[in-house]
């Protein structure tokens, strides 16, 4: 009996769980060699031509053209990763792709699939009550320590080089932006931290500002820019003559119709610009155009007006200022507008707006790079160190990295293994060598041999240095907290959580039905397919290509 139609595809049972796993791991090794102080960048050419140049593992998987269905489940692993902790998606993915080699073994021994996903959700279980024992209290006002966290997330990226001015602006612009909650916890709230770039200049010149900065010039020449205490309205419609819904022509037979014609524009533009005047605004940020005509009513009315400024700015301006905005003139009020002090910095082209009053409050940091490249590359960087600035005053407990809590966490669970009952106990033991990656891609992307490095670091763990770790500059074992290379304990509880539960997802599947090749773009072209058919790695094709 046939059921299925003639371009459709199954594979099952063992079949099917080797080609997901093929899958899966093709992803994490993609960005295994990005992990650590040492990692390497990836270049990633879009079908534009655009260039991105990172060793950011959310980053990389999101740029990669990746046709795969199982391997776009790996790809949101580390977008929840990001997401949930801000940092970490490389080492997230890197266990997830070890946990399925691993598990394969285990496959190849019989060991049926759900007695390794019962032993994984045991293992990741107990990692996660033993990070919550291993773990050490950070207090919000203790910036050192909060700086240490700054500096082991920008480590081996390209803010690197100037980590130590950067992990300061990042502790002073959380701490800018942090609340005490009724309950005695702390609230970050990084929706008040803009980011801004600007090329042409050192990294060492990045600065942090109270208020927002916007790169934007005046709209006349002669608009006043510098004001003590200004009206700010945030407008969110265009100050240009209103246009038709449909297609119009006008008919003019002598010059004065035309005139007429004009002098009605004319005077719709002023009704706006009327409108703004009686409602008391200094200065206008319009998220949309602004007529010429209307730029010169505002300049003699002794308005600044700013034009097209970014809708993320304009958010951002609401919090600065207070402001409400206003998307139809006709309703506008004295309550809409905000209060804030505006000045120009001629040298840069940026104006730096600060809120007045108690209630407002926001700052900017504004990175500076050479190149586009590099200065995206830096954004990239000094964000994720804010998630995880962020995450660690409000979660309040750090871990010793370089591999430390991985050995730790290996061991521990080993022991634990032996009080497990059945085949669960191998899945465990496979979940605790899964965790030993971290360290050996560690030594390896730094040039060491991570055989001795993990024999060493075990070796250490065993006389009770719990915060062992590798440093890979030196090739030494150390205590990795003293070194000051500190990770939030947050991000690896949700590193393991996350790997778990996408490894047990991949191995669950038993069966694969397609209704064509296995591929989730949609494309027709047969070259994108699968080659060979589904048990090949179908659409991968075109991640090799952009790797």
């Amino acid at each position: 009996m046939i059921i299925l139609g003639e371009d459709s595809q199954r594979v099952k049972d063992r079949d099917a769980q080797a080609y997901n796993i093929r899958a899966a791991r093709a992803v994490a090794e993609a960005v295994r060699s990005t992990l650590g102080p040492k990692g390497m960048d990836k270049m990633l050419v879009d079908s534009m031509g655009d260039v991105t140049i990172t060793n950011d593992g959310v980053t990389i998987l999101k740029e990669m053209d990746i046709d795969n269905p199982t391997a776009e489940m790996i790809v949101e692993v580390a977008e929840t990763q990001e997401d949930e902790a801000g940092d970490g998606t490389t080492t997230a993915v890197a266990i997830a792709g070890e946990l399925l080699k691993n598990a394969e073994d285990l496959l190849e021994q019989d060991i049926h699939p759900t007695a390794i996903i019962r032993g994984f959700n045991l293992a990741s279980e107990k990692a996660r009550e033993e990070v919550d024992d291993i773990a050490e209290r950070v207090e919000p006002d203790d910036e050192d320590l909060l700086k240490k966290v700054a500096e082991t997330s920008m480590t081996g990226k390209s803010s690197e080089l100037n980590k130590e001015l950067l992990a300061d602006l990042i502790v002073r612009a959380v701490k800018q932006v942090t609340v005490e909650a009724d309950d005695g916890s702390y609230v970050v709230d990084l929706e008040n931290i803009s980011i801004e770039t600007q090329t042409g200049r050192s990294a060492s010149e990045s600065e942090l500002l109270t208020g927002a900065v916007i790169d934007k010039d005046p709209v006349h020449d002669d608009m006043p820019v510098e004001f003590d205490e200004a009206d700010v309205l945030l407008l969110n419609e265009p100050v240009e003559v209103e246009e038709t819904d449909i297609d119009t022509n006008v008919s003019i037979e002598s010059p004065d119709q035309l005139q007429k014609f004009l002098d009605q524009e004319e005077a719709q533009l002023k009704a706006k610009v009327d409108q703004i005047v009686d409602s008391g605004a200094d200065v206008v940020f319009c998220q949309k155009g602004i007529d010429d005509l209307a730029q010169h009513f505002l300049a003699k009315k002794g308005i600044l007006a700013v034009r097209r400024t970014k809708k993320s700015d304009v958010k951002f301006l609401k919090n600065i200022t207070g402001a409400s905005i206003v998307s139809d003139l006709d309703s506008i009020e004295a309550a809409d507008l905000g209060r804030a002090s505006i000045r120009r910095d001629d040298a840069d082209d940026l104006f730096y707006v600060e809120g007045i009053g108690e209630d407002v409050h926001g700052v900017t940091l504004l990175l500076r790079g050479s190149t586009d490249h590099v200065v995206d590359e830096l954004e990239r960087g000094v964000q994720d160190a804010l998630d995880v600035v962020a995450s660690t005053v409000a979660d309040g407990r750090v871990l010793a990295g370089g591999g430390a809590i991985e050995v730790e966490l290996a061991s521990r669970l080993r022991d634990y293994a032996d009080s497990v009952s059945g085949r669960e106990q191998l899945a465990v033991e496979a979940f605790a060598d899964a965790l030993e990656l971290v360290p050996r891609v560690l030594a390896e992307n730094a040039g060491l041999d991570s055989i001795d490095t993990l024999v060493d670091l075990r070796a250490a763990h065993e006389d009770g240095q719990v915060r062992a770790g590798l440093n890979v500059f030196t090739g030494d074992v150390e205590d990795a907290f003293e070194a000051g290379v500190v990770e939030t304990a947050h991000a690896k509880e949700q590193a393991i959580s996350s790997a778990s539960e996408a490894a047990n997802l991949v191995l669950k599947i038993d069966d694969i039905i397609a209704a064509g090749d296995l591929s989730t773009g949609g494309n027709d072209d047969e070259e994108g397919g699968a080659p060979g058919g589904m048990g090949g790695m179908g659409g991968m094709g075109g991640m090799g290509g952009a790797m």
